[in-house]
């Protein structure tokens, strides 16, 4: 009765984490987010799914890559009534989330074993403090959440063929959605077992990591198809490393505490550096200890998660900024630059790596030999940082929860101007679309949607 309790009792606890961390992530967007039409979400992922159907907007390219999982959500929402477009489409992305959070919560146990830091490894996507400003709650930015996720599909070991195929999927989905889950492709390799199983029937066995591995190498072989005949545009120009490393510092890093990250580049401007390298360098400490004293799973996880959320502010502001902000040196005026979503996604990462690192110091019954030498000084020196990662994490979340100012904040609410959209389909009997606003563009708004 123990094992059949247990196997019961680890999906249902999954899935009440994954509908809190939904809930959680719709309250912090606020009533007015809620039902406002962000981005691509209204103007190409609608535009083209009133253009092309609902199969063929799919794996239509867009930005040089698929977003497949986006693309589903707004399908959703437009087989939905006119007037709960936005609000179909933010809950979906809520869940979606909140179904990410649950599967981390799930698929890390063997790397996270203390039930504390894998919770609270799970609840960062709706935790970090700049996640409800641009990429909580529309599907544009849903890749962001699964990048996350990446990490934990690959390394995973399933247990059955129904969990294999099962999580072939979501690599699938998270693949097709997200380019740079290549970055974590070699984590793939921890899913196949090193020994060759004695045992009867083992053969097959050793098998199961082969449909996520086949999934997620054709899913970025589709990716870099899309991006090699359907080229990004670029801004020219190449940022400075000390100015990429600088703004790492700045934007993802001071945000993963303090969504006010004009506040941050003030105190830098007025009273230097120092504030921001203290806790700066002792999360260094946190993540190099990590590495040094988990086991081989772990390490690799903290190396992969960290690297990964530099390689992604880089990418960023290779893709969209060109030569950037010349953070390194930083002026008065550069407080007033929002936050960015980029600075969010590489922050998601950051402290997903810092929770992991945590956890392996306070599981001392798995530290590495050489860790298993500092006796009880180290253990303790180990829990205390590791708990402050915790209590960190924890703070930062109680005391940013309430909802704050986000880029739809000021709408335009969807449902408001339908109205008016309406009866200029009828004063034009001619008219087969009209423009409703969303935030910043304008959505195609197929005048047989409205009255259907």
């Amino acid at each position: 009765m123990d094992p059949l309790r247990r196997a019961a009792g680890l999906p249902l606890v999954a899935v009440v984490i994954g509908f809190a961390a939904a809930a959680l992530a719709w309250y912090r967007l606020g009533p007015v987010p809620r039902n406002t039409v962000w981005a691509e979400d209204g103007g190409v992922f609608l535009r083209e799914r009133i253009a092309l159907g609902p199969v063929d907007t799919l794996l239509h390219p867009y930005a040089g890559y698929v977003h497949l999982l986006p693309r589903m959500v707004v399908d959703l929402g437009y087989a939905l009534p006119t007037a709960r477009y936005a609000q179909v489409v933010s809950l979906s992305s809520c869940l979606v989330v909140g179904a990410v959070c649950a599967l981390v919560f799930v698929l890390s146990r063997d790397v996270v074993r203390p039930w504390p830091f894998r919770l609270v490894l799970a609840a960062v996507p709706v935790v970090l403090p700049l996640a409800p400003y641009e990429i909580s709650g529309n599907a544009a930015n849903l890749h962001w959440y699964l990048l996350v996720l990446v990490p934990w599909v690959f390394a995973h070991r399933s247990r059955t063929w129904w969990g294999a195929v099962g999580l072939a999927v979501v690599a699938g989905l998270a693949v097709l959605t997200e380019p740079q889950a290549i970055l974590f492709t070699p984590l793939l390799l921890l899913a196949w077992p090193l020994r060759r199983p004695g045992h009867g029937g083992s053969r097959r066995a050793r098998l199961l990591p082969l449909p996520v591995t086949v999934v997620a190498l054709a899913g970025a072989v589709v990716q870099v198809v899309t991006t090699l005949t359907h080229p990004r545009d670029l801004t020219p120009g190449a940022p400075a490393f000390h100015d990429v490393l600088a703004g790492f510092l700045l934007r993802p890093v001071a945000g993963a505490w303090d969504p006010h990250l004009g506040v941050v580049v003030t105190t830098v401007v007025e009273h230097g550096w120092a504030p921001v390298l203290a806790p700066v360098s002792a999360l260094v400490l946190v993540l190099v200890a990590g590495v040094v004293v988990g086991p081989a799973r772990s390490r690799w996880m903290v190396v992969a998660l960290t690297v990964a959320s530099g390689a992604v502010w880089w990418a960023a502001l290779l893709a969209n900024d060109g030569a950037g902000q010349p953070w390194a040196n930083p002026t008065a005026a550069m407080a007033a630059i929002p936050p960015q979503r980029y600075a969010a996604a590489s922050g998601l990462l950051l402290v997903s790596a810092a929770v992991v690192a945590a956890a392996a110091l306070v599981d001392t019954d798995r530290w590495s030999r050489v860790a298993q030498r500092t006796g009880g000084t180290g253990r303790l020196v180990g829990a205390l940082a590791a708990w402050c990662v915790v209590a960190a994490v924890v703070a930062s979340a109680v005391l940013h929860v309430a909802p704050a100012d986000t880029r739809r904040s000021d709408g335009p609410v969807w449902a408001e101007q339908l109205p008016a959209a309406a009866e200029a389909c009828r004063a034009d009997p001619t008219l087969e679309v009209v423009r409703v606003r969303s935030n910043p563009w304008s959505s195609p708004v197929a005048c047989a949607w409205l009255f259907r």
